[in-house]
């Protein structure tokens, strides 16, 4: 049944929800939150001035929308992150950097805790430090405390595992206090993990102090290696205090969260304060921008980020209100546990923190505007240049395919696509071939073209029947131009498939010199040459080696799971070198089946008693 946007408006109820916006091909354009359905969603549909040509350009491609009604507000703002992340539509503002940070765990639960590396922050009862932005210097950090004092980095479940084996080579080099053979008790290991606790949690004039002490006193016993040993612990533990920048007495965990917005693109630069420390910052992208405002992109920031990140902060600090402030804080209350603030400086300390964090994000956008000319050069302006030479008006998916096998054996396809010059690796497809067998790369292109666009035929047909078979994955998306990996035999053979499904697609070769490298496009039955210094031709090239690559892949894997499988493994005499010369000379099992002792023998590498070993394995086994 067609969808009737003005009888679906009467019908939206007055709750709050989540909407979603779909286009004629039904991919989900956009996802939206609201307190009132009724009233938001029909705001889109009436004629205001002002709102924006991203909104009404999408406002023109809506074919039907959907809505989900929640029991609450923050109900639907969770939701709406959820969607967002699920299906990426194109018209909500999208965090481009899906970045998972690293914490220090410690395994307070334990009778014997460890400091761990963790990338996920559990309710397991362990206490965590973080998050760090860097994974390498966490790391390092971690070995410090342990060697400091001492702690266990093992797995063994102590203490029921105490004394039931060897102790490691961390307890030889003095690296661990060795609790699996009893050498310490409970109580003296825990006063460790609670220095090293409070080593963690910035309090480092007391191990300084230890430190030094025992330096001086392992020189005065002339204990020289000893005391080296504790000077590079301490230049090691000053290193770290260096790093820490106080920030404010408070001692309270912040994010401080600035953004810089350009055109099409913002960068949104974080701040991590961590027990009034400044532990790292990080900057992130934000996609599809628009003509969105600076609060606006912030909003949608602040709910992606924070829906992803397992630590939320006891403040966030914005340069300006953002919409459902309120809302959001009550989120974030409860995922933290606890209450947190969504806070606005305009003075002191704070406000010279924002005002740091903006400047650096000004920088990373202006530092990345050259950066990102020369990405859009690689392309999308590779792509226009290709498009020019061709003449074809609209070019954003090209799809290229390459066959890969040795002499027939395990013959396999690949398709890959690239839309705006960029590999799009969810859309990558690999076929195993079923009707061909032997070297014959026309055949097989044409089963594995026939299957691609049959496919996404039979999927076209079953979204509009509304029964989408998951097999097909994104079949339905028809490229705007299709490279085959050769000149004019392998366009005839895509041709002659397009042809035979009435589809018009342009179709253009890449073709290679003498040295298989590319020098020019088939198209239209005229070879075109293309300069080898431009963008278009890198692109071309690109494309040409990733698909050659997929399919070497496929191949091999096919290969090294399948090689031990062949019949011919099984005969007394017949290794790799063998095998290979006789599928290269017959081309497929079956007419090695059929050869006679002479054919067999005629095989450079086989010897005649060696081909009699094969001609008796097949007719004794076929005998049977």
């Amino acid at each position: 049944m067609k969808f009737d946007i003005k009888e679906e408006l009467k019908k939206l109820p007055n709750k709050p929800g989540v909407y979603i916006m779909h286009d004629v091909d039904d991919t989900i354009m956009y996802v939206g939150k609201a307190v009132n359905l009724h009233k938001r969603v029909q705001s889109y549909f009436r004629k205001i001035v002002g709102r924006g040509p991203q909104i009404d350009q999408m406002v023109q491609q809506i074919a039907r929308f959907e809505y989900i009604v929640t029991d609450s507000e923050m109900e639907a703002l969770v939701l709406e992150n959820n969607l967002i992340k699920e299906h990426r539509p194109r018209y909500n503002t999208m965090l481009k950097d899906d970045k998972t940070y690293p914490y220090i765990k410690v395994t307070i639960q334990e009778k014997f805790p460890r400091i761990l590396f963790s990338r996920i922050m559990k309710k397991d009862k362990a206490k965590y430090f973080g998050p760090f932005t860097s994974a390498q210097a966490l790391k390092s950090t971690i070995d410090l405390i342990n060697k400091i004092y001492g702690l266990r980095d093992c797995n063994r479940n102590l203490p029921k595992e105490i004394g039931n084996q060897r102790p490691c080579l961390n307890y030889h080099m003095g690296r661990c206090c060795g609790p699996c053979i009893g050498d310490v008790s409970e109580e003296d290991y825990r006063e460790r993990i609670n220095r090293a606790i409070d080593f963690l949690s910035g309090n480092y004039s007391v191990i300084i102090d230890d430190l030094e002490k025992k330096m001086y006193d392992a020189s005065e016993k002339m204990e020289f290696e000893k005391a080296a040993h504790y000077r590079d612990l301490l230049n090691d533990v000053k290193t770290v205090a260096q790093k820490q920048k106080m920030t404010d007495a408070s001692m309270e965990d912040k994010d401080i969260i600035a953004i810089a917005l350009d055109k099409e693109d913002a960068v949104v630069q974080v701040f991590f304060v961590r027990a009034g420390r400044i532990i790292g910052r990080e900057h992130f992208y934000m996609t599809h921008v628009g003509d969105k405002k600076e609060d606006e992109v912030l909003l949608d920031f602040v709910k992606q980020f924070y829906a992803g990140t397992p630590f939320i902060p006891r403040e966030i600090l914005l340069p300006t209100a953002i919409e459902d402030m309120e809302i959001i804080e009550e989120w974030l209350s409860v995922r933290k546990g606890s209450r947190m603030y969504i806070k606005v400086p305009e003075r002191g300390q704070k406000e010279k923190l924002m005002e740091l964090a903006a400047e650096n994000a000004r920088l990373v956008l202006s530092k990345d505007r050259e950066r990102i000319k020369r990405e859009e050069g690689r392309t999308i302006g590779a792509v226009k240049e290709i498009a020019n030479i061709l003449g074809i008006p609209d070019l954003n998916r090209m799809e290229a395919f390459d066959i890969s096998n040795i002499s027939g054996f395990a013959n396999v396809g690949s398709m890959v696509v690239f839309e705006k010059g960029k590999p799009k690796r969810s859309d990558y497809r690999k076929f195993r071939i079923k009707s061909v067998d032997g070297p014959n790369d026309y055949a097989c292109m044409h089963e594995v073209l026939s299957r691609r666009l049959m496919h996404g035929l039979e999927e076209k047909n079953d979204l509009e029947l509304k029964r989408i078979d998951e097999k097909y994955g994104s079949f339905t998306k028809f490229p705007d131009l299709i490279l085959m990996d050769g000149g004019r035999g392998q366009v005839n053979i895509c041709l002659d498939v397009l042809n035979e499904l009435g589809i018009d697609i342009p179709v253009c070769g890449m073709v290679k010199d003498d040295n298989h490298r590319t020098r020019g496009l088939y198209f239209n039955n005229v070879e075109l040459p293309i300069d080898r210094e431009s963008e278009g031709f890198k692109l071309i090239t690109r494309i040409q080696d990733e698909a050659h690559r997929f399919a070497i892949e496929y191949h091999r894997s096919l290969r090294s799971k399948t090689q031990v499988k062949s019949s011919l493994d099984d005969i007394p005499g017949i290794g790799p070198a063998r095998r290979k010369a006789l599928m290269k000379h017959f081309e497929s099992i079956n007419q090695i089946k059929d050869a006679s002792i002479e054919e067999l023998s005629s095989v450079p590498e086989i010897p005649e008693s060696q081909a009699r070993i094969i001609y008796d394995y097949f007719h004794k086994k076929s005998d049977l």
